[in-house]
């Protein structure tokens, strides 16, 4: 790691403080590991208590209809330059073990949240958690706990998709509700079931841990293309299903406090155009949500994350344009997510020549902004990998260059 991350954040902020200066911008990158012929997808990365930092993807030859597929892991040590060699997080062997996500609890607990595929489909998909205290030492943490996360979104859940569907028909062009009549009516069916309500949640961006202790893990079904939040108050002992997080075609849910202590789900736009960033809002600690509406922000039906910076500004990493991945942008708000006065380009590609998709978000303890995501070459040297990129806010602030 460059001594400029080690030394200068805590430096520079006492020269800020002190005389105004604005920080250089500065930024690093590395591929966790080479590039290579596996699908490579699906991270989450987050700075331990001792510095390291620890980052998950699954790994294998496809997605949810690949039994070989697992959670992989690498670690970066504190003040190392170089990530570890890759090792196993969770194998299910005979199951695709998928999208994991990690958090640190107030507890100091390091929790893994994945799904685990029951029949190579994701509404057949059962959340699993892992939990580790002993996560230090080089190599995979040290799971202590395991257990699945069965949640049961009651008769209110049903009531709230009831009247969404009927939103949608007094809204939306008449042509749309049409084209999704079947749909929706599928949408309240399956709404009012037991088992296809409680089945098939699966995570996709990290769980946010509230200053209350309050830990919100969201969640997102492919079934009903919506989201919701799963909430323990009690250290994950028990948890409990929100309201679900409604919009048409909004998934894969990322949570970000905000100002006001209300909060922000920013989610990926799997509905029809046109297609930008998905936000709903929350007043109750994540119990319940608004319709979600459509952002300023481009988004090409890709996954989506936010982060709160230190100083309040909130961070959008997205797949900038309405169709592909071969373009990555981070937005960057003073105001609570109304305006994004800055942007800045993480990966930029020909459309046919890479990708990048699927960023995981996470702040540092010396102030730096670190960030993993699939990394896609198509040209002279073809596969993917992970690839971690380290930045501060001025990097943003400078724009493309």
């Amino acid at each position: 790691m460059s001594t400029f991350f080690r030394f200068f954040p805590a430096f520079s902020l006492i020269l800020a403080c002190a005389f105004g200066v604005r920080a250089e911008p500065r930024y690093t990158s590395a591929l966790i590991e080479p590039i290579n012929s596996f699908h490579n997808h699906g991270s989450c990365i987050v700075e331990l208590p001792n510095g390291d930092l620890l980052a998950s993807w699954y790994k294998g030859h496809g997605e949810k209809g690949d039994d070989s597929v697992k959670i992989v892991g690498a670690r970066l040590r504190k003040g190392e330059e170089k990530w570890s060699e890759v090792f196993d997080m969770a194998d299910f062997e005979g199951f695709p073990d998928c999208n994991s996500a990690l958090v640190v609890d107030k507890e100091k607990k390091l929790w893994m949240f994945w799904p685990l595929l029951v029949a190579n489909r994701w509404e057949t998909a059962i959340l699993m958690a892992r939990i580790s205290t002993d996560y230090n030492t080089p190599g995979a943490p040290n799971w202590t706990w395991q257990t699945p996360i069965l949640l049961k979104p009651g008769d209110v859940f049903a009531e709230d998709v009831a009247a969404a569907v009927e939103e949608f028909k007094k809204t939306l062009p008449k042509e749309l509700v049409e084209a999704y009549g079947d749909e929706l009516a599928k949408l309240k069916e399956e709404a009012a079931d037991k088992y296809t309500r409680r089945m098939g949640w699966m995570p996709r961006s990290k769980a946010t841990v509230l200053d209350s202790g309050r830990i919100l893990m969201p969640l997102y079904s492919d079934g009903f293309s919506f989201g919701l939040v799963a909430i323990s108050d009690d250290h994950g002992k028990t948890w409990t299903a929100s309201r679900p997080i409604i919009s048409l075609g909004g998934v894969q849910p990322s949570i970000v406090p905000r100002s006001d202590g209300s909060l922000v789900a920013y989610l990926r736009d799997n509905g029809p155009p046109p297609k930008r960033v998905i936000y709903s809002e929350s007043t109750d600690g994540g119990m319940s949500w608004s319709m979600g509406k459509d952002s300023e922000l481009l988004d090409s039906g890709a996954g989506v994350e936010g982060l709160r910076l230190a100083n309040g500004h909130i961070l959008v990493i997205h797949n900038d344009a309405e169709k592909g991945r071969h373009t990555m942008a981070i937005h960057l708000s003073d105001d609570d997510g109304k305006t994004w006065k800055w942007m800045r380009h993480a990966e930029r590609w020909e459309p046919d020549k890479g990708a990048a998709a699927y960023p995981s978000f996470t702040l540092a303890s010396d102030g730096s902004i670190i960030a993993c995501y699939t990394y896609t070459n198509k040209t002279d040297n073809p596969g993917e990998t992970i690839k971690y990129i380290r930045f501060n806010e001025e990097w943003i602030m400078e724009g493309d260059k």
